[in-house]
């Protein structure tokens, strides 16, 4: 598994941490989501590709501004 984090701008509210936290798990059941809500950032461990991951949050009204591979 590969450890992602993302900077998601438009995640401000439990409910928005709710949905990419969902989105994430559609793809994959097996991942694991931590949500840091004042600092906006989202880390993911998971087998599906950070493209993929990106593609989904983005498609869900969450896109990612910025991701690194930790």
């Amino acid at each position: 598994m590969t450890m992602y984090e993302l900077q998601i701008d438009d995640m401000t509210c439990g409910h928005c941490a709710s949905k990419v936290t969902k989105t994430v798990i559609e793809l994959d059941a097996t991942a694991k989501v931590e949500i840091d809500l004042p600092t906006h950032k989202v880390r993911v461990q998971s087998d599906t590709a950070l493209v993929d991951i990106s593609e989904a949050l983005a498609d869900a009204g969450y896109p990612v501004v910025a991701s690194t591979t930790v």
